[in-house]
């Protein structure tokens, strides 16, 4: 058959493949349907454990590598899960025409929470200094006033604080809740609101403002001193499938000094190193290894992100300094240990970080 008319049964066949996932997406439809009906979980884990063994099943016997079966219907859970969920959110839409502001609406997570209260039903007001002024729109949250259900501020850690401190002495009837990475900045403000008898929450999202779907993914509700304000805070998100995590002001922030202000400072050491290295970067491309690459990917977007927001999450943790000590007493211990041909020494580093590591699972 000559390439040509291989290529056009080639297209033939990705057609349908597309006609199938549509088909697919029909099907899913009607599930996600039924099981709002008789209130079933939107993600059933045993469900996609079946389908996943089903597909890896019949590809062995296709002759098409397992793998990649797995990956696509992957793929295609995950869409499902998707559009299932933001149906959910729609359907039992928490909103109902009552109001929203949001401080920072603007920014890229405020305009994750503006996306989402609004598939709610909420009546959603933007109050940023970066929107041009018209309905729903104000430049300044004062001008916004404070008759609202709900208010999130997702501003900046070190305006938030000041917004929180202001707001308490406004005293909305509102739910108020902030979205920080951190909470030591935010302290006063926090208790402020508190002893005025407002309903204050703190949230801190542990994903991106790219995320779609919030199966797996974690929501850390902090410990402001209401418990009412965290329950309706937790209601909001009773129609999503993200894992709620509960945790007190200190104790987030000693855990964040680790899983954010470590892991950037690590990523942000390795970058620097490469570019102070006088090696060009197409060059290490060049002879890129699995674990470099790896690395390199997420250097890359650590790179890419707000360096004044990682700023923030460095210099205003209280428990910020101890994770960076350890760093840099963690690189001096490598760098000795090679100097000094100390292989034991190496390898039982090398050994005690996958003995800790194991403790993950």
């Amino acid at each position: 058959m000559a390439l040509e008319k291989l290529r056009e049964k080639l297209s033939g066949i990705d057609r349908q493949i597309v006609e199938l996932i549509a088909a697919r997406q029909s099907v899913v439809d009607e599930i996600g349907s039924k099981k709002q009906t008789v209130g079933r979980a939107t993600r059933d884990f045993e469900r996609e454990r079946d389908v996943l063994e089903m597909a890896r099943a019949q590809a062995d016997a296709l002759g098409v590598d397992p793998n990649l079966a797995d990956e696509i219907m992957t793929t295609l859970i995950r869409a499902s899960l998707t559009h299932q969920e933001r149906s959910r959110v729609v359907a039992e839409g928490r909103g109902d025409g009552r109001r929203a502001l949001i401080i920072g609406g603007a920014g890229k997570m405020g305009g994750w929470f503006v996306n989402f209260f609004s598939s709610q039903g909420f009546l959603t007001v933007i109050a940023d200094t970066h929107v041009e002024p018209g309905p729903g729109k104000c430049l300044d949250w004062r001008q916004a006033g404070i008759d609202y259900d709900v208010i999130v501020v997702a501003t900046p850690m070190a305006i938030s604080g000041q917004i929180l401190s202001e707001l308490a002495e406004l005293q909305p009837a509102s739910l108020i809740f902030d979205i920080g990475s951190l909470k030591s900045p935010l302290k006063s403000g926090i208790a402020k609101l508190c002893a005025a008898g407002c309903k204050v929450a703190s949230l801190h999202p542990m994903y991106g403002p790219d995320t779609e779907l919030l199966s797996g993914r974690h929501l850390i509700f902090v410990d402001a001193g209401c418990p009412q304000a965290t329950r309706e805070a937790k209601d909001l998100f009773a129609s999503t499938m993200v894992e709620e995590l509960d945790m007190g002001l200190d104790d987030h922030d000693r855990l964040i000094a680790y899983v954010l202000g470590l892991s950037h400072a690590l990523n942000i050491a390795f970058f620097t190193a490469l570019a102070e290295s006088g090696e060009a970067a197409p060059k290490l491309a060049q002879l890129s290894s699995t674990t470099f690459d790896a690395q390199l990917l997420v250097s890359a977007a650590v790179a890419h992100d707000n360096p004044r927001m990682y700023f923030e999450i460095q210099h205003l943790n209280d428990f910020g300094q101890s994770p960076l000590d350890a760093l840099c007493e963690s690189a001096g211990r490598i760098r000795d240990l090679v100097k000094n041909g100390d292989e034991d020494g190496f390898v039982e580093l090398m050994q005690n970080g996958r003995e800790y590591l194991a403790t993950r699972r």
